[in-house]
């Protein structure tokens, strides 16, 4: 049996600033996000498997990644978690309820490899992540490929 590949398409509303950026994105400011989550596998070949001739369900990636990403995501404004915006983080948790932290400054590039560490982990056995593409605007995206980073 051939491997294929399936593909996904997922999008979220999500605000973010660069910290210590030095151009306009050091602003808050907000993206209509585009995720492609590519996976690859080996349909199944038992013919009493419920799956069989699927590498994998698309309800079930589509779990995964709303779980993972969308649900986390969608409406909020990601901030990178350093000590000097941590009043700032502090005092915009009083008025916003979802605001999200993370320790990398939260670029379209260090998000995808966020992306791929939470979604490869929750992949069902035999399937793998081939690859993710973040669009941040309709003509800007970063890729990131297993092989690549392997």
């Amino acid at each position: 049996m051939a491997t294929i590949r399936l593909t996904k398409e997922f999008s979220f509303e999500a605000a973010h600033a660069l910290n210590g950026y030095d151009g306009p994105c050091r602003e808050i400011h907000g993206h209509s996000y585009r995720l492609f989550v590519t996976v690859k596998g080996r349909p199944s070949e038992t013919e009493n498997d419920p799956k069989y001739g699927m590498v994998m369900d698309f309800g079930v990636l589509k779990q995964i990644v709303n779980q993972e990403i969308v649900s986390r995501l969608d409406h909020a404004l990601v901030l990178r978690a350093t000590p000097g915006n941590a009043a700032l983080r502090k005092m915009l948790a009083q008025q916003f309820s979802n605001i999200v932290e993370v320790d990398y400054q939260p670029t379209c590039e260090n998000m995808l490899a966020d992306f791929a560490r939470r979604i490869a982990a929750r992949l069902p056995e035999g399937v793998a992540l081939h690859s993710l593409r973040l669009h941040e605007t309709a003509t800007s995206y970063a890729e990131w490929f297993a092989e690549e980073n392997q």
